[in-house]
């Protein structure tokens, strides 16, 4: 069938898709609302639409709703991560059997957009400020390209804010989310951004920050920059501008923050109450293999000391499946992290997301064991670990998990925390929650039978 290339002399009617992965959905995903505020995604899409092209649009997040397949529209996009690209592409396939126009963007497209092309009447490469206008226009004059790739010079000033109000925001923790950066100046080997995006941080004016703050109403926030101190300069002039509005705010930053006693406290002034941080790994050895040498794991529990004394809980994220792990990291690393006091750990597998300097690396190794998109969540094993098996190191993270949020473990860790007790045992009680649902997303028996370019397993239908 010949797909729709214009919307026919209509307004074009756009639907705007971010497809289910195992973490959220709205079916049998181990979480629902608990924990998950709302992506800025599509609501940022839905704002660059430009204001003299008359259209419709709609929105659908299938970690809240189901898509409906026989959708009457005329463009259809998809927002596309490594994990969801399998469901991406079935829901891509499927629209355009109807003549339906679809668009696929995002982290997976900008990292192997010959994956997607095939998919899809248009990708988009990179970030999507000035081309999703573009297309937007081509489209409704019949001139749809079939790649549009971010230029040089991208500015993120004088955009529009982002049209929370079309995403209920009662299926949420909370829509209060924003964005001050992108990007990050560090160049890790096994994360996404310098592949995808570069290590030139890109940054909204600080006024602009605060004026959809401001227009939003928000008084508790969650800032979703990957790094928000990549520039030293500007986390100051945004932590000064946040002190009159007198927020509470989380968000996003190294541990290089530990170290600067100004920066710190005036992050606390600002109203930070709590930071996700990369810890990553135990081993000196792993962090200088992976390019990320400015950590330090003796210095890991000043950090956690420093962070409280300016009331500011973590949430510290730990890698397993490194060259330099082997089998007694997991149950070493949750300890650490109960001794240390960290108030949230997490702990996911090592991913070679296509094109990043691990997955070149592996690929070029001979470790990479399947190129099942589906796959690459960050919690399945996708790659041969060198000092242990598959189902060693897939059962490992289990334990790591199920040591650290044992009812003890939650105990010792918190008693501590400068959050409040409800915010405290509430988010550790999800993620034990979280914890004892793992063996039913995450397992090993894939690989059993299964060829580096076996097909994903069928995944049902939206309706199902």
């Amino acid at each position: 069938m010949q797909v729709a290339s214009r919307p026919g002399g209509r307004p074009p009617r756009i639907a705007l898709i971010s497809p289910k992965g195992p973490l959220y959905r709205h079916r049998g995903g181990i979480w629902k609302k608990s924990l998950r505020y709302q992506p800025l995604t599509l609501t940022t899409l839905a704002a660059l639409i430009p204001e003299d092209v008359p259209h419709t649009v709609a929105l659908y997040d299938e970690g809240i709703c189901d898509v409906p397949l026989d959708l009457d529209v005329s463009l259809v996009g998809i927002t596309v991560i490594t994990g969801t690209a399998v469901r991406a592409y079935e829901l891509a396939d499927h629209f355009r059997s109807r003549g339906i126009a679809v668009v696929l963007g995002g982290p997976h497209v900008t990292l192997i957009p010959e994956d997607a092309q095939p998919h899809a009447d248009a990708v988009v490469v990179g970030y999507a400020e000035d081309t999703w206008p573009q297309l937007i226009r081509d489209f409704t004059a019949g001139a749809l390209q079939p790649r549009y790739t971010q230029a040089p010079g991208l500015s993120l000033a004088g955009r529009p804010f982002a049209r929370r109000d079309l995403l209920p925001s009662r299926h949420f923790l909370t829509n209060n989310v924003f964005e001050a950066t992108r990007g990050c100046v560090h160049a890790c080997e096994f994360c996404v951004v310098p592949t995808a995006w570069g290590r030139r941080p890109f940054q909204k004016p600080v006024q602009e920050v605060v004026a959809d703050i401001r227009q939003h109403g928000a008084r508790k926030l969650i800032f979703v920059d990957l790094n928000l101190i990549a520039d030293r300069a500007y986390a100051l002039e945004l932590f000064t501008a946040l002190i009159p509005l007198r927020l509470q705010w989380y968000g996003l930053s190294t541990v290089l923050l530990a170290d600067d006693e100004e920066l710190l406290a005036l992050a606390q002034r600002s109203g930070c109450r709590g930071l996700l941080m990369g810890l990553e790994s135990l081993s000196t050895v792993n962090l200088k293999g992976n390019r990320k040498g400015f950590n330090s794991p003796d210095h890991y529990a000043t950090v956690v000391d420093r962070l409280h004394a300016h009331g500011i809980a973590l949430q510290g994220c730990f890698v397993f499946g490194l060259d330099d792990d082997r089998p007694d990291v997991f149950l070493r690393t949750a300890e650490f992290a109960v001794q240390a006091g960290i108030d949230l750990p997490r702990f996911a597998v090592v991913t070679p997301f296509p094109n990043t300097p691990l997955y070149k690396r592996l690929d070029a190794e001979g470790r990479i064991l399947t190129k099942n998109w589906e796959l690459y969540d960050a919690q399945h094993v996708v790659f041969q670990p060198r000092h242990m098996s598959v189902q060693e190191l897939q059962e490992g993270i289990e334990a790591a998990w199920q040591h650290a949020y044992s009812y003890r473990s939650i105990w010792r860790r918190i008693r501590a925390s400068p959050a409040p007790w409800p915010v405290r045992l509430g988010t550790n009680i999800g993620y034990r929650f979280y914890t004892n649902n793992l063996s039913r997303f995450y397992n090993c028996d894939w690989i059993i039978g299964r060829t580096v370019n076996a097909p994903a397993p069928a995944l049902t239908r939206a309706a199902s």
